[in-house]
C-alpha cells in the first residue's frame, strides 16, 4: 500500500528528530486543559509574518475574550513539519499544540496520511467568502480541513523604464500569451540590452506557476502521476525551453541571485507572487519604475488563464486538542472572517490573504508610489479570484523532485515527451 510506504519513510526521515520531541513530550506531560483558561498553543514558522498574524489575531479575538492567551510556538518549517509527522506516525498526541500552520501543497498529505488527526472545519466559517482556488487548496474528499490564510495569487513584475525604452506601453502587457511574451522580450534585450526573466535551471517555481494557470497538476485527484499525455505541462516545458534557449533569460543559481537580478536592475520583469512584493522594493531607489500586470497564458490550451499561485499556507485544528472548539471560534472570528483582521495584517506585515471581503477594504486599495501610484494589493487580490482551482494531491514535492530531473535534457534539445516519460518512471518509483 502506498499510504504504508509512505509512513514509513516519515517515519525514518523523522527518526533523528524522536530525541528532541520526547523532551518536548515531557515538557508538557500535563494535558492541555489550562485549568480552565481559554488558551490555545499555536505551531508556527516565520515569526514576522506568520506568528505576527497570529498576534494580531489573538489581539483581536482579546475585545471580547479578555482572558484569552494563545502561545505562538516559532520554529523552522522542516522542524514544525518532522515534530509533527514524528508524533503523529507514532500516536503521541501529548505535547501537540491546538492549531499549526500548514503549507498548502501538505494538506492532503496530512489528511490521508493521519486518519482522524485533525478536524473536519467544514460549515465553521463561510468558505465562499474565500478564493476558489484558496478553498479548493483546503478540501479533501469533500470536506475543509483547514483555514484558508495568505495567498500566493501570481503576476508579472516588470520594469517600467526598461519596456518603454523599448518602445512599449502598460497595455502591451495585459492579458498576454507566452509567444508575445518572449516576443517582447527579444526586443527589450535588443533595445536595451536587459534580460526580460531569470532561469533556474535547479528550480521548480516556474513550470507549477504556467501548469496551474492551466488548471491542470502533476498528478490526478486519486493520486496518480499525470505525467504522460499531459498537454499542461508539455507546453509548461516548451515555454520554459523556449526562454532558457532565446537569449532572453539570464541563468540564476539560488534564492540571492534571483533577488540580486531584480534589485541590481538586470531584468525587465519578475514572474513572482504578491509576497515578492517587500523585496522588490527593498531597492528603494527604483520607486516609480515599476508597474503590475497579469502573467502570460498558455496559448494552445484551452481555459487557460491569466492567472495563477505560487505557494500559500493555512491554519489547522488537531483534533486531538482538548480546546477544540476554542481553536475554531478564535480561528473563524480572527483568519477565518474579519475585514480588520486582513487589513491590519496587510498595514503592518504586507500579508495579503484570501478573504475576498477584505479586498475592498481601505488598506487594500491603497495606492502604492513605489509601483507607479497602482493599488497592487488589490490587484493580485483581483487575480486570485481567477486562478483555476486545481487538487494538488499527496506528492507535490515528489513531483517536482522528479520535474527537475530533466531539465538539462529538455533544454540541451531532448525529446520533451520521453523527459515525461522518465520524470512519470521515477516519480512512480519514489511513490510507490
Amino acid at each position: 500500500m502506498k499510504i504504508k510506504k509512505l509512513l514509513s519513510t516519515i517515519m525514518a526521515f523523522t527518526m533523528a528528530t524522536t530525541v528532541l520531541v520526547g523532551c518536548s513530550n515531557k515538557a508538557k506531560e500535563e494535558p492541555n486543559a489550562n485549568g480552565g483558561e481559554k488558551k490555545l498553543v499555536a505551531w508556527c514558522w516565520d515569526q514576522s509574518f506568520n506568528g505576527a498574524a497570529l498576534k494580531i489575531a489573538e489581539e483581536l479575538y482579546k475585545k471580547d475574550n479578555s482572558d484569552f492567551t494563545l502561545e505562538i510556538v516559532d520554529m523552522s518549517k522542516i522542524d514544525l513539519e518532522q515534530k509533527l509527522n514524528t508524533n503523529l506516525v507514532s500516536g503521541v498526541t501529548t505535547g501537540l499544540p491546538d492549531i499549526i500552520l500548514a503549507n498548502d501543497i501538505n494538506i492532503a498529505k496530512y489528511i490521508n496520511s493521519y486518519d482522524g488527526a485533525f478536524t473536519d472545519l467544514s460549515g465553521t466559517i463561510k468558505f465562499d467568502e474565500f478564493s476558489k482556488y484558496k478553498v479548493d487548496s483546503v478540501t479533501v474528499n469533500g470536506k475543509q480541513y483547514a483555514i484558508p490564510f495568505d495567498i500566493g495569487s501570481a503576476g508579472m513584475f516588470y520594469r517600467r523604464d526598461y519596456l518603454e525604452q523599448a518602445g512599449f506601453k502598460p497595455e502591451d502587457l495585459q492579458n498576454i500569451t507566452w509567444e508575445k511574451y518572449i516576443e517582447i522580450g527579444k526586443v527589450v534585450k535588443e533595445k536595451t540590452g536587459k534580460d526580460m526573466i531569470t532561469v533556474n535551471p535547479n528550480e521548480d517555481t516556474l513550470i507549477p506557476i504556467i501548469m496551474n494557470s492551466a488548471g491542470s497538476w502533476f498528478t490526478t485527484e486519486d493520486n496518480k502521476a499525470n505525467f504522460v499525455g499531459n498537454k499542461a505541462l508539455e507546453e509548461s516545458l516548451k515555454v520554459f525551453k523556449e526562454l532558457s534557449t532565446s537569449g532572453i533569460a539570464k541563468p540564476v543559481t539560488g534564492w540571492s541571485e534571483f533577488v540580486g537580478s531584480f534589485n541590481n536592475g538586470d531584468v525587465a520583469t519578475v514572474i513572482s507572487a504578491v509576497w515578492q512584493i517587500p523585496t522588490i522594493m527593498d531597492a528603494k531607489d527604483q520607486s516609480g519604475k515599476w508597474g503590475v500586470a497579469p502573467i502570460p497564458r498558455l496559448s494552445n490550451i484551452e481555459g487557460a488563464k491569466n492567472a495563477s499561485n505560487e505557494g500559500g499556507s493555512s491554519w489547522m485544528v488537531l483534533e486531538s486538542s482538548k480546546s477544540k472548539d476554542l481553536a475554531i471560534d478564535f480561528l473563524s472570528k480572527t483568519i477565518g472572517g474579519s475585514s480588520d483582521f486582513y487589513s491590519e495584517f496587510l498595514t503592518n506585515n504586507g500579508g495579503v490573504g484570501s478573504y475576498t471581503k477584505a479586498f475592498e477594504s481601505e488598506a487594500y486599495s491603497k495606492e502604492i508610489e513605489f509601483f507607479g501610484g497602482e493599488k497592487v494589493y488589490q490587484i493580485f487580490s483581483e487575480w486570485s479570484k481567477e486562478v483555476p482551482g486545481i487538487t494538488v494531491g499527496m506528492y507535490t514535492q515528489e513531483a517536482k523532485d522528479a520535474l527537475k530531473t530533466e531539465f538539462s535534457n529538455i533544454v540541451n534539445g531532448g525529446d520533451i515527451n520521453k523527459s515525461l516519460e522518465a520524470m512519470q518512471n521515477l516519480f512512480e518509483q519514489q511513490v510507490q
